[in-house]
């Protein structure tokens, strides 16, 4: 601490020196002094090259190591004024590669760094004596860990975002131990407990107690099974003593002993909190002495390279997650004035080595035509929201995860009779009169409840003040798409056959989406229809299913990927293409990069999926992919920078570390570290949603062959990525059969959409996972 007191003073004093001279009001000072200015004095050293240096920076922070270009690079050691320190491998101003990061009251990290985050390999040792050896991501513990608490305690297993998840084992120092599954640091799921006195609780889990199924065994092999609950009223259950089956009316046992004596002594530890992490630390800027111009020295820079800008502040309020992923060096490009681009402002980039910028078409209203009064289906609107308000606002007994088999049937259908001067169920209505069928309530009921969907939040998007939108044009299918006002929820028209498809697979897709939480498949919030009464008895049927692209970011590209080539491509002009405009197959020029845990998820979860479709018999689905530039830019090579281009895009340019210039409002490097370190960012982060990542720009050759899958460039973009399985609802039935049979003779069999699910699924899985790819 002595030693770091002396560096401190010393350092300050320097600067402060050091900065009298640069501005020109230094006076006579002693001649120990003058000889300190003197002695850091530098020496010119060319662009890029790297070369040892002590540096006593201007705010007190001291760094020895390898430097070039003003910043560390190589191996070093970085010494903050408050006493946190870095030992290890930097690269152009980050932590990146092996290191150790210190902290003042003790705790320690020593592993992998990546952009300044944690995030790889690596041990943590807590100030308060907790050790964590095992898997980082972006400053969480992130995939398989160990953690050793001190007061004994140990946890080996699964972790997501910081906290224990899926499936571990937490053993106490008592020697009770939990071996099962976990869900936001909390028992939760299936699992089975085991106490030092031979007693076993093996079942249900719900917030750290024992819910729902579950066996409570005695050594002697008696057991006692049933429904279990913390609230006595619902607790219920049989005993069997040991050898035999016949129920014994003398047991002398409370079940609510295990929850008021059992499970006392069973508490897990809760996590630290880190108030300080290494992606929080700001890096000072080295100032030449030989640098009198006060024009050309660089403000405050963050430890990431980004420099604290003004227009940063403004949107530090915006309460939107954005997430930093690490970034890579593209190959055969020098950075100008040796400095890295990611520090932005400080140079322009010369693309004429990158190769044409991207286009981003921008944005200027909402999708879709508001239906209001006068349009043709202004009373189809009115009925439909009378409808929806009549079924989630009917009162019912509260919805059970559980469902019996008979809420799944076709039949299980409810038909409800709305005229305009209303009835003893339904209300006056200034439309005509209209029939409302509800197809199995109970199931999509639950389902909204497993989405966690809030009954009155649903009624209000659909059913409020504000109209839907009609999306401009029908799809290939024929069906309509609305939209409600708020983009949160996506209503579909659906034929007879879509529908008796969606009523086979229910049970299975209840089944699956409740197995997985992280499905990929699109979700399904309620099926209904109208029947208009007339002569012409019109039947309307539709679908309300989530809005992937319901979000706070811009989507500037959409594609709807299936892995065939045969009517493929986009049949607009360029000019006409806007960021509305869904792109197909062959328009893509990207490949997605995920960082390596959430790659490892998305295969896993993709096979899932797919084999959940293919075992329905359901084919022709695709993968709907929306990306969000972080960096977006209205400059471009033959504009000034600042102007729109005549086809209203937005322009970007790669930079050597997948960054770009920017116009668009974002939030500054360290408020989005800040966002994502904050649990609530974190929760809005999962799979397929809301996703920092990076996509890498390819081109296809021009040989005359049809190349699904382009070369990869090394150009790097940083994006927020959403996706999605969606159009689940298509049977291999006979017209598909035919179409399949038509279109093989006219082209190549492997080129068309219309394949027996089975090889359908093989053939999407094959193009997904080379379209996305681990972020290395």
């Amino acid at each position: 601490m002595k030693a770091w007191e002396a560096t401190v003073r010393k350092t300050q004093a320097v600067a402060k020196k050091r900065a009298n001279t640069i501005f020109g009001t230094y006076a006579a000072a002693p001649n120990v002094e003058e000889e300190m200015i003197e002695d850091y004095e530098e020496e010119e050293h060319p662009s890029g090259e790297v070369y040892q240096a002590e540096r006593f920076l201007p705010n007190g922070d001291y760094y020895t190591g390898y430097w070039a270009d003003n910043f560390p690079h190589g191996t070093g050691k970085y010494w903050w004024t408050d006493g946190c320190m870095y030992v290890g491998e930097w690269f152009r101003g980050k932590t990146m590669g092996k290191g150790t990061f210190s902290w003042p009251s003790g705790a320690m990290y020593e592993g992998n760094f990546k952009s300044g985050f944690m995030d790889g390999e690596g041990t943590y040792s807590s100030s308060n004596g907790d050790t964590y050896r095992g898997s980082w991501m972006m400053n969480f513990k992130h995939g398989r860990g160990i953690k050793e608490y001190a007061n004994g305690d140990c946890y080996e297993g699964e972790w997501c975002r910081g906290l224990q998840e899926g499936q571990g084992k937490y053993q106490w120092k008592n020697g009770n131990y939990y071996v099962g599954e976990w869900k936001n640091g909390i028992i939760c799921g299936k699992g089975k407990l085991c106490w030092t006195n031979g007693n076993v609780y093996e079942g249900n889990w719900e917030d750290g107690l024992p819910k729902g199924n579950g066996t409570f065994k005695w050594p002697d092999g008696s057991l006692y099974s049933g429904n279990w609950s913390k609230d006595p009223k619902d607790q219920n259950g049989t005993y069997y003593p040991a050898g035999s089956t016949l129920l014994d009316g003398n047991l002398e046992w409370d079940p609510q002993e295990v929850y008021n004596v059992d499970l006392k002594d069973c508490k897990v530890c809760p996590s630290e909190k880190v108030s300080i992490l290494p992606s929080n630390k700001k890096l000072a800027m080295w100032r030449s002495t030989k640098a009198s111009d006060s024009s050309t020295r660089p403000r405050r820079m963050s430890v990431d390279g980004r420099i604290d800008a003004g227009i940063d502040k403004e949107f530090a309020r915006i309460p939107t997650p954005d997430a930093a992923a690490g970034r890579h060096s593209s190959a055969g490009t020098s950075d100008r004035n040796g400095m890295d681009e990611s520090f932005a402002g400080l140079q322009i980039e010369d693309v004429s080595t990158r190769g044409s910028p991207i286009r981003i078409p921008k944005v200027v209203k909402k999708q879709g035509e508001t239906i209001s009064k006068g349009h043709k289906n202004y009373e189809l609107m009115l009925n439909l929201q009378l409808g929806i308000r009549h079924s989630v606002g009917k009162p019912g007994p509260p919805p059970s995860l559980d469902l019996k088999p008979s809420a799944f049937d076709p039949k299980e259908k409810y038909w409800t009779r709305f005229p305009p001067e209303g009835s003893k169920n339904t209300p006056p209505h200034p439309s005509c009169e209209f029939r409302w069928k509800d197809y199995c309530p109970k199931v999509f009921r639950t389902l909204r409840l497993l989405f966690k969907v809030d009954p009155a939040d649903y009624m209000l998007s659909i059913c409020g003040n504000d109209a839907l939108r009609e999306l401009c044009s029908p799809g290939k299918s024929g069906s309509f798409f609305y939209l409600t006002n708020d983009d949160r929820y996506m209503i579909k028209t659906m034929k007879k056959a879509e529908v008796k498809v969606l009523l086979r697979m229910l049970n299975a897709y209840y089944n699956h989406v409740r197995a997985f939480e992280n499905t990929l498949v699109i979700k399904y919030f309620g099926l209904h229809c109208v029947r208009l009464n007339g002569p012409a008895q019109k039947k309307v049927r539709f679908i309300i299913m989530g809005n992937l692209f319901c979000t706070d970011y811009t989507i500037h590209r959409r594609y709807d990927l299936k892995g065939s080539t045969f009517g493929r491509i986009t049949d607009k002009p360029e000019s006409e293409i806007d960021a509305n405009t869904t792109l197909k197959d062959l328009d893509l020029d990207f490949i997605f990069r995920l960082q390596k845990n959430w790659f490892q998820e998305f295969r896993r979860q993709v096979d899932r999926d797919c084999e959940f479709l293919e075992q329905e018999r359901i084919m022709d689905y695709s993968l709907l992919v929306g990306l969000h530039f972080r960096e977006a830019t209205n400059s471009c090579d033959h504009t000034p920078p600042g102007c729109v281009t005549p086809t209203g895009n937005y322009q970007l340019k790669p930079s050597d570390n997948g960054g770009a210039e920017e116009s668009l409002p974002r939030l500054s490097r360290a408020d989005m570290d800040q966002l994502l370190l904050d649990p609530a960012g974190w929760a809005s982060i999962r799979l397929g949603v809301n996703m920092p990542a990076k996509v890498e720009r390819t081109e296809r050759k021009n040989d005359g062959e049809i190349q699904l899958v382009g070369e990869p460039t090394g150009e790097y973009y940083d994006v927020i990525i959403f996706f999605s399985i969606i159009d689940i609802l298509q049977d291999y039935d006979i017209s598909k059969k035919l179409e399949h049979a038509y279109k093989s003779i006219q082209y190549d069999p492997t080129s068309i959409s219309a394949v027996d699910p089975k090889q359908y699924s093989r053939r999407f899985r094959d193009y997904i996972f080379k379209v996305f790819a681990e972020d290395i």
